[in-house]
């Protein structure tokens, strides 16, 4: 291992160290004293990836066993009453198991290790598997409306005995205990599908409710809504899916960066006092637990290369540790003589007063060729090639013997 500088911040690991001060003023939410005190800022499961496995593979077993004893308990009920709401929440068990049974399946195409053909290991299998889950929901949902439309134009008279009530109320707390199982194993490996399946599994708890106002109906009232009650059963679980479906879609389309997780990470690499300022953090994920991208610096001018290096070489090895990122960390110099302060202070002011733009830095000004640079971050709404001809016009209005060399960047957090 490359030994650190001297100012490696290893006896300070939470950030007491001040930061040099930043060169532009950032408008962003202030990094609180929480996000000090938790520097890992995310849902990253501390268990090993074989551990992790395990006790996914377990939740989904657990799962897989209880929904199949509702569905047998329900598809008899609802045989037996000729209940259709009974018979089609026996379906959307049946869904969940399958759904258990993907989720084993994904989890270890997903555990699989870097190949040539995937570098980057599998991971993002696990968001397919998600997919695959909603399209099941859907189609469940789309034929239990179909059903439920045929039984309200081809109405058949179901009859509930109080037996059929006690084992519709087991089956409601069943589901309820599978939710809790769900959520359990979920935060304890960090696994989106796991508790989504507990929320699921909550939801249909109270879908089966449904089924018992059909019964009371009936059994008070002679009034047969067996088949209204299966068409929102239906909706519902088609609501479901397709809330399932946005949400596995979203990250393999690209979703803002986790402004916790972003803010910790600045956090972090500011309390290496060397770093003058920190932006342009973006990640990519490769799944749950794996995530690769970059992260910019601003240091002193006159730092020399072994010691950029070893700053560099720092940062990456406390990220990883830290936050289980693999960050590759880009430079920016900054200048460190006053000669050019005033100039620096007018590009701080005009940034502070156009609202498309958070922040400026990496101010850097080359006396001999009279080329200022710096980098801009803009709002992601914004059009950042307007932004920065404006401020580069009012710069260039003020300093018309210099030429701005300008980057603008987005905020992928915001």
């Amino acid at each position: 291992m490359v030994s650190k500088l001297n100012t490696h911040p290893a006896a300070d690991p939470h950030g007491a160290k001040a930061a040099s001060a930043s060169v532009g003023a950032e408008k962003r939410p202030a990094e609180t004293e929480d996000a000090k005190a938790h520097p890992k800022g995310r849902a990253v499961s501390d268990l090993t990836p074989a551990a992790r496995e395990r006790e996914i593979v377990k939740a989904s077993i657990i799962g897989i066993a209880g929904n199949m004893l509702l569905v047998a308990f329900k598809m008899v009920i609802g045989f037996f009453s000729y209940s259709i709401a009974i018979i089609l929440d026996g379906v959307n068990n049946a869904t969940d198991a399958l759904s258990s049974i993907i989720t084993i399946v994904g989890t270890k195409v997903a555990g699989r290790r870097p190949d040539e053909r995937h570098p980057f290991g599998y991971g993002r299998i696990e968001y397919l598997t998600s997919v695959v889950i909603a399209v099941i929901i859907l189609v469940a949902g789309a034929l239990s409306l179909r059903e439920s439309i045929l039984k309200i134009i081809h109405p058949a008279t179901p009859s509930y005995s109080t037996i059929t009530i006690t084992i519709i109320v087991v089956a409601i707390l069943g589901k309820v205990a599978l939710g809790i199982v769900f959520k359990r194993y979920g935060d304890k490996t960090s696994c989106e599908a796991l508790i989504a399946s507990g929320v699921d599994s909550n939801y249909d708890a109270v879908l089966s409710a449904g089924t018992l106002v059909v019964a009371f109906a009936q059994n008070l009232w002679n009034i047969n809504i067996d088949g209204a009650v299966g068409v929102i059963i239906s909706l519902v679980v088609c609501k479901a899916g397709i809330e399932v479906l946005r949400d596995a879609l979203a990250p393999i389309i690209g979703t803002p960066e986790d402004r916790n997780l972003v803010a910790d990470i600045k956090c972090y690499i500011r309390t290496f006092p060397e770093v003058r300022d920190v932006h342009n953090v973006v990640l990519d994920s490769f799944g749950p637990n794996k995530a690769i991208g970059s992260v910019y610096i601003d240091v002193p001018d006159d730092m020399t290369a072994r010691q950029v290096g070893e700053l560099t070489r720092g940062i990456s090895e406390g990220l990883l540790e830290r936050f289980n990122v693999e960050l590759t960390v880009g430079i920016r110099t900054d200048n460190t003589t006053p000669e050019f302060a005033p100039m620096r202070r007018t590009l701080e002011d005009l940034a502070n007063e156009d609202e498309r733009i958070l922040n400026v830095h990496a101010f850097y000004v080359d006396p001999a060729t009279k080329t200022c640079y710096f980098d801009m971050v803009v709002k992601l709404e914004a059009d950042s090639e307007k932004a920065k001809g404006d401020l580069v016009a009012s710069m260039q209005e003020r300093y018309p013997g210099f030429k701005f060399d300008v980057l603008a960047e987005t905020d992928y957090a915001e």
